[in-house]
């Protein structure tokens, strides 16, 4: 352990700084400065040098950025997909369903649509959770309690918890579609600012 640290002090800045002042002291030794103390003063610069050296930064970790954090999701869209094939469903339930997760596939589908979702890691968290958590939880919750309202008749079709689950996590996709146009929106309109404050012609096409 002891000898680690000590090597690890001999990479590190101080050690690098210090040895580079402890050099000026030798060359002022050999230019006749330092005289017989020339010990005390290679040592003094080099102890000074070690002092003034930035302290060692350690490089952060380094996590996934978002797009690969997109691929993730999308592979794990299909396998979602794949799970919610083999849950029988009511015609209703599983047409709303569907509208969902066509949803969250145009919204994970590479293009455009990715390369903002690039910038915008809330969004990429939202499309995360509604696909590995919201989604089948809900779906999940419905199997199980649909399998127990058999055993109870006249209590409330579990499907109505589970539309109105599928309701606000289409709402919340959609609000995320609706931020993503809107983003384009004001980069369409910043390009036509731009070239307006050029001074070049509003409109109009070329002449002969």
């Amino acid at each position: 352990m002891a000898t680690s640290r000590f090597v690890r002090y001999l990479e590190s800045r101080k050690d690098s700084t210090g040895g580079a002042c402890g050099v000026v002291g030798l060359a002022l030794t050999f230019a006749g400065v330092a005289g017989p103390y020339w010990p005390v003063v290679v040592a003094g610069l080099y102890g000074a040098g070690a002092l003034i050296a930035p302290p060692e930064r350690p490089d952060p970790p380094a996590f996934p950025d978002p797009s690969a954090q997109l691929d993730e999701v999308r592979a794990d869209l299909g396998t979602l997909r794949g799970y919610l094939a083999g849950v029988d469903l009511p015609p209703a339930v599983a047409a709303r369903l569907g509208e969902l997760t066509d949803l969250l596939g145009a919204l994970l589908d590479p293009g455009w649509t990715t390369e903002l979702l690039a910038h915008d890691p809330e969004g990429v968290h939202t499309l995360s959770r509604t696909v590995r958590r919201d989604l089948p939880e809900a779906v999940d919750a419905f199997v199980r309690t649909r399998w127990w309202a058999r055993l109870s008749p006249g209590a409330e079709a579990p499907e109505r918890h589970l539309e109105r689950q599928l309701g606000l996590l289409r709402e919340e996709a959609e609000r995320l579609a609706a931020g993503l146009r809107e983003t384009e929106a004001r980069r369409q309109e910043s390009v036509t600012r731009r070239l307006e404050d050029r001074g070049g012609p509003a409109g109009g096409g070329f002449s002969a």
